[in-house]
């Protein structure tokens, strides 16, 4: 397969999966902001949500006041903002426009389909669209892309670099997530284990769509540990640090018998599996939740790269 081909669809795979995260985000910040203060008014989270996608900056200098209509339009409509649900649709349909021969009618259908929605929604007038309408329409968009390709797919090198795409892009917005809740969002420490921490907790598990899950692998108790390990040890749950990182290296490994050779992002994505494989929830908590999530996306980032110089830079390969 010509590296560019690979490229597109490696990318179209994470621009669809940052579109999802980027509506996760959104209802985790609306969820939030319906919770009670202690001061008797509304909390925000706004500023949280939008330092995890590093957009912080670029939003205040364009809309200045932070309120949750303006955050909306900017992290779901805005096309001056490169992560927002709408630049990544219009980024995901152009990859596989690009390499529409390599896709299955059904998944060209999916993703061109949801790229018309879009255009309908965003003739629409913006007081009739409520956050959850938007999000439960990208998240069920995602769905039915991604099922297209599961069902639809040859499982071939193309195959291979799509779900390389989705699970790289997985593992960082996994990670970001988690983040927000345990180093942007508490007050203090001192609302640890409170009623506003559990609530956080909920949102959090519900924006993953994970929240059922994680009351059958741990019986609906709430803790910091429990969660922590869910999302980023638990090799069960899909989205989990360790399923994606065990995800990359089943594809490079097929890609490796494909191409006939081995690269240096296999020994990349193996070594960071063996840290995670071996990891325990406590040396997490010892080096520090939100140091560890740090080194998880630079390291993450780090295997991303080391994917696109081996494969997807140059000719065919």
């Amino acid at each position: 397969m010509l590296s560019r081909t690979a490229a597109n669809l490696f990318w179209m795979a994470r621009y669809l999966e940052r579109s999802e995260t980027t509506a996760r985000l959104l209802d985790l910040g609306f969820r939030n902001a319906l919770l009670p203060n202690t001061g008797g008014g509304f909390r925000t989270e706004w500023s949280a949500i939008l330092q995890s996608k590093g957009v912080l900056q670029p939003f205040t200098e364009k809309y200045g006041e932070l309120k949750q209509r303006n955050v909306e339009s900017f992290l779901f409509f805005d096309q001056d903002n490169p992560s927002s649900v709408a630049s990544c649709i219009t980024a995901a349909r152009e990859n596989a426009r690009i390499v529409r021969t390599a896709l299955t009618s059904q998944v060209w259908d999916a993703i061109n389909t949801s790229f018309q929605e879009l255009k309908a929604l965003t003739r629409r007038e913006r007081s009739s669209l409520e956050v959850p309408d938007l999000t439960d329409w990208t998240l069920r968009t995602a769905a039915l892309i991604r099922g297209a390709i599961e069902t639809t797919q040859l499982r071939n090198d193309g195959y291979r670099f799509m779900n390389l795409g989705y699970a790289v892009e997985r593992a960082d917005n996994t990670a970001r997530l988690l983040d927000v809740k345990y180093y942007v969002l508490l007050p203090s420490v001192a609302y640890i284990g409170s009623g506003l921490d559990n609530y956080q907790w909920t949102t959090l598990l519900r924006a993953l769509s994970a929240h059922r899950a994680y009351n059958w692998a741990y019986g609906g108790e709430l803790s910091a540990a429990q969660i922590a390990h869910f999302l980023i040890l638990n090799p069960k749950f899909p989205r989990s640090l360790l399923s994606c990182c065990i995800e990359v290296n089943e594809h490079l490994d097929h890609l490796a018998r494909i191409y006939d050779r081995s690269t240096p992002a296999q020994e990349a994505a193996r070594t960071l599996l063996g840290e995670l494989a071996e990891a325990r929830i406590d040396d997490v908590f010892d080096e520090g939740l939100h140091e560890f999530l740090t080194r998880m996306i630079s390291e993450n980032a780090g295997l991303g790269h080391c994917i696109q110089d081996q494969y997807l830079t140059g000719e065919a390969r």
